[in-house]
């Protein structure tokens, strides 16, 4: 059975290969989760502001009727 070695609180650890995998795995998808949640706030932040650079945020059936006018 081969074992591999990983780092948990700053002590390396020998563990068995299928293990060590599953360490690795759940650290990436934690990190992926992290970068989606980060790039979605800071696209919602940018739209927000963008949005309301004009000074007002209207919804759309105010601008639709500020237009029909």
């Amino acid at each position: 059975m081969s074992k591999d070695v990983i780092n948990v609180d700053g002590k390396d650890i020998v563990v068995r290969e299928d293990t060590a995998k599953a360490f690795r795995g759940v650290n990436w998808a934690l990190l992926s989760i992290g970068a989606f949640v980060l790039i979605s706030a800071i696209l919602a932040i940018i739209f927000l502001f963008g949005g309301a650079s004009d000074g007002s945020l209207q919804s759309p059936s105010e601008i639709q009727n500020s237009n029909s006018r």
